[in-house]
């Protein structure tokens, strides 16, 4: 998983504050949501897609199938079905790891 770590204070983010956390195109997170059930951001009155914490680590669960592991959008979807709850603790184990070694890497940097 590649994306920096998120504004604990901050409650919706741009589509494109998304797309620089994953270093993805805008118009990819689009397709996603498109094809993807579980995502589903706030829009405003003008259409524009708003971002919770909870959008983040859905699209997060799908970045890591697709992008990381290798599945098919298809393959995904029946993964994302038959597992949801699973793949939603892996990932926050996942966060918690990366949260460790980023203050493992901080501590061993000034000693």
């Amino acid at each position: 998983m590649n994306i920096k770590m998120l504004n604990e204070d901050k409650l919706y983010y741009s589509i494109g504050e998304v797309s620089k956390l994953f270093d993805i195109s805008r118009s990819l997170i689009r397709y996603w949501e498109a094809e993807f059930d579980i995502l589903k951001p706030h829009k405003n009155g003008k259409g524009e897609r708003k971002f919770t914490k909870k959008n983040i680590e859905q699209l997060s669960i799908i970045y890591h199938l697709v992008k990381e592991r290798g599945f098919t959008l298809k393959g995904a979807k029946a993964e994302i079905g038959q597992n949801k709850n699973k793949l939603e603790r892996k990932h926050k184990a996942l966060k918690k790891l990366h949260e460790l070694k980023g203050f493992l890497q901080e501590i061993s940097a000034s000693l």
